[in-house]
């Protein structure tokens, strides 16, 4: 049976989001030894979002509670925040349920904008993380595979990518309210991962074109120079960080890189109060999209200073972009469906080939008895034969029909009860009982 405990924006505080945040990367593989019943495990951290899909190897109803309990437990062991602490801040699928959640979250219809693209690519980084791991299954990477397939296709015949907003691109579009002319703004950019290349791209767009970048990690000079912009060494960090008038971070440091300390004693007018309109003469304005923070929240008291963090782009969202469209909800919900179909036929079919086998076993045994009867010109055997593929084609027709409709396990109860056909594939039953 498939599982996904899910916290995220619409679950959890932010506070607990950052938390989780950080979660190591032993998460999954700690799952995987604390119980014998979880097959495998994928890991899905970002963000606004942490999620574990669990494959649990369980035939019995308490299979969602097990699975669930055992994520809970590698939470706490992985990060130290305590099960009782994650009570009503996460969210649990199970069996059908999660290939349509993935799917959606892949095609980014459940961000804080919905359409965003970047999760697509964190998605592939998770199934990438548990194959390296050694934590995926066989099942589960079918799972995400298919939920590659299915963003692409909501890229591709829907216009949810074009509606939907990226996190760098709302919170440039916020910042349009505090600034007249981009290409007269000094920037430093914080940050030279995925999120800082997509930023760069965005304010290039906007008109900027004095942007330099810091990276706490000293990958300034490698970034600057495929992007063709000025690196800011450790020494001249604070001061760069003065004298510049947005600032943006989006690093992946565990604590803050970016706090009053750096920008004490910059000049302004208005104070930190100041409401998003108008350019203010000598203000800044810090854009915050780490997470865990990049920045101190106390540098929004800092004289002239303006903080804007991901809570803030988060409830600033405009409503028409937290509406995912009709057409993209469909293609993941028949994706999702085909998925489970598949998933269904193939639990169902170790009981098709036993209850084949058996019918062809005594077929042919009937056959050997009529050829020694003398069957010299084959046609008891042909009759045979024909009677047998009768007989096979109804019921293999009603199982594939009964596993579409999840109700796979009647037909194995059924070879049981009528047969005494015993199906040796305990996870086909888990996944059907479920």
């Amino acid at each position: 049976m498939l599982l996904c405990v899910t916290a995220s924006h619409k679950t959890a505080s932010f506070e607990m989001l950052e938390r989780l945040s950080r979660t190591p990367d032993d998460v999954a593989p700690n799952l995987l030894r604390l119980t014998s019943c979880v097959q495998g495990a994928v890991v899905l951290s970002t963000c606004n979002r942490f999620e574990a899909y669990v494959e649990v190897d369980e035939p019995v109803t308490a299979a969602g509670a097990v699975g669930v309990e055992a994520v809970l437990e590698a939470v706490e062991q992985s990060t130290g925040i305590p099960a009782e602490q994650l009570e009503g801040a996460y969210a649990v699928h199970s069996g059908r349920r999660v290939a349509e959640h993935l799917f959606a979250v892949a095609s980014g219809l459940e961000s804080v904008v919905p359409g965003e693209g970047e999760i697509a690519g964190q998605v592939r980084r998770a199934l990438k993380a548990a194959r390296k791991d050694g934590t995926t299954s066989p099942e589960l990477e079918r799972l995400f595979q298919r939920a590659s397939q299915a963003q692409r296709k909501v890229k591709n015949v829907t216009a949810i990518g074009r509606a939907g907003r990226s996190l760098v691109r709302l919170s440039l579009e916020l910042a349009d309210s505090r600034i007249a002319d981009w290409s007269a703004e000094r920037v430093l950019l914080v940050g030279t991962g995925a999120y800082a290349a997509v930023t760069l791209a965005t304010l290039r767009e906007r008109g900027a074109a004095d942007i330099s970048v810091y990276s706490p990690s000293g990958r300034a000079e490698l970034f600057a120079k495929k992007h063709a912009i000025t690196a800011v060494a450790e020494a001249d960090y604070a001061r760069v960080a003065r004298a510049s008038t947005l600032l943006i971070t989006c690093t992946t440091a565990t604590e803050p890189v970016l706090g009053p300390q750096q920008l004490q004693g910059a000049a302004s007018t208005g104070g930190a109060g100041c409401p998003m309109g108008a350019p203010t003469s000598g203000s800044q304005l810090v854009i915050d999209l780490g997470m865990p923070r990049n920045v101190d929240p106390e540098i929004a008291n800092v004289e002239g200073v303006a903080l804007l963090d991901l809570e803030t782009i988060r409830l600033h969202a405009p409503l028409e972009e937290l509406q995912a469209t009709d057409a993209a909800r469909s293609v993941v919900r028949d994706a999702a469906d085909t998925f489970n179909v598949v998933g269904d036929r193939q639990s169902v079919t170790p009981a098709v080939v036993a209850f084949r086998s058996h019918i062809l076993s005594l077929m042919e045994a009937e056959i050997d008895r009529a050829r020694a009867r003398g069957d010299e010109d084959g046609r008891v055997e042909q009759a045979m034969r024909h009677l047998a593929g009768v007989l096979t084609h109804t019921p293999t027709a009603r199982a594939h029909e009964l596993a579409a409709d999840g109700r796979g396990a009647e037909f194995i109860a059924a070879l049981e009860t009528l047969y005494g056909i015993s199906v040796a594939d305990p996870a086909a039953r888990a996944s059907e009982t479920a």
